[in-house]
C-alpha cells in the first residue's frame, strides 16, 4: 500500500479523535472516504443498501453508509490492529441516543443500516455495527466477542465489543464511552456479565477470562431479531430525527 495512503488515513484518524462537535464530526469521515481514493466503485448490493436508505432516511444517511463501504474497502488493505482503529473511530462519531428516546422502546439493537441511517443509537448499535464490519474486513468470529458489561461510574448496563488476537490473549476493548482502545485490564470500570458473537454465548466471570460457555446466541430474542431484519433489508425509523 503507498505510504501516502496510511499517512492520510492517520491524519483522518486524528482528526477525528480531536474533533468530537457537529462541525467536525463528518470532517473526518470524509477524509477517511478521500483516503480510500483507489477504492473500487460501489457494487450492486452496496448501491442497493445506499438507496434504500436514502429513500427510508434521507440522502445524508445514504451518503453515510456509501463513506462507510468506501472506507470498508480501504480499510482491507490496512493490518488488523489498524482496522480496529479504522473502524472504532468511524462508528464513534455518531451520535449516542437511548433506546427510549430514539426508537421509542426500552431495548432495540438496530442493523448497521438502521444505526448509520438513523445517525444515532445506543450502545449495542456502536457494538454491533463495529462487529459486523470487522467480520466483513476478514477478522474471525472467534476473535470477536459483544460483551454486556456493567459500566460502574455510570451505574448501568453497557455493551462494548471485545478482540481477542489469540484465545489466550487479554482482549482489547472498542468502547462508544471511551474512544480508546484499551486492554480489558485497564477497564476496570466495566464488569462484564454475559458475552457472545454469532456462534456461541459465554457467561463472565472477570474481565480476562473466556467465560463459561452458556449455549447459542441464538438464544438471544434481540439478536435474532435483528439477524432477521438485517437479511430482510427490514429498515425500521426512529422516532426522532438525529440527522444533521
Amino acid at each position: 500500500m503507498p505510504l501516502k495512503n496510511k499517512r492520510h488515513f492517520k491524519a483522518a484518524l486524528s482528526l477525528l479523535r480531536r474533533n468530537t462537535n457537529n462541525a467536525g464530526r463528518w470532517v473526518g469521515l470524509t477524509l477517511l472516504a478521500w483516503a480510500a481514493f483507489s477504492s473500487q466503485a460501489l457494487n450492486t448490493t452496496e448501491q442497493k443498501w445506499v438507496e434504500a436508505v436514502s429513500s427510508t432516511y434521507g440522502q445524508r444517511a445514504g451518503k453515510r453508509v456509501t463513506a462507510w463501504r468506501e472506507n470498508i474497502d480501504f480499510f482491507k488493505q490496512l493490518e488488523e490492529q489498524e482496522q480496529l482503529a479504522g473502524i472504532n473511530d468511524f462508528f464513534n462519531q455518531l451520535y449516542f441516543v437511548d433506546d427510549i428516546q430514539l426508537w421509542g422502546q426500552k431495548d432495540y439493537w438496530a442493523t448497521p443500516l438502521e444505526f448509520l441511517g438513523s445517525n444515532a443509537g445506543d450502545c449495542e448499535d456502536f457494538t454491533i455495527a463495529k462487529y459486523f464490519s470487522l467480520l466483513e474486513l476478514g477478522v474471525s468470529d472467534n476473535k470477536l466477542r459483544l460483551v454486556y458489561v456493567k459500566a460502574l461510574e455510570l451505574n448501568q448496563f453497557h455493551m462494548v465489543l471485545a478482540y481477542y488476537k489469540t484465545p489466550s490473549s487479554e482482549p482489547l476493548i472498542l468502547d462508544n464511552l471511551n474512544p480508546r482502545i484499551l486492554k480489558a485490564s485497564k477497564r476496570q470500570d466495566l464488569l462484564p456479565i454475559y458475552s457472545f458473537n454469532g456462534k456461541n454465548l459465554w457467561l463472565m466471570k472477570s474481565a480476562n477470562s473466556n467465560g463459561q460457555l452458556a449455549g447459542d446466541s441464538s438464544r438471544l430474542s434481540l439478536w435474532n431479531d435483528l439477524r432477521s431484519r438485517e437479511k430482510t433489508l427490514k429498515l425500521n425509523k426512529p422516532i426522532i430525527n438525529y440527522d444533521e
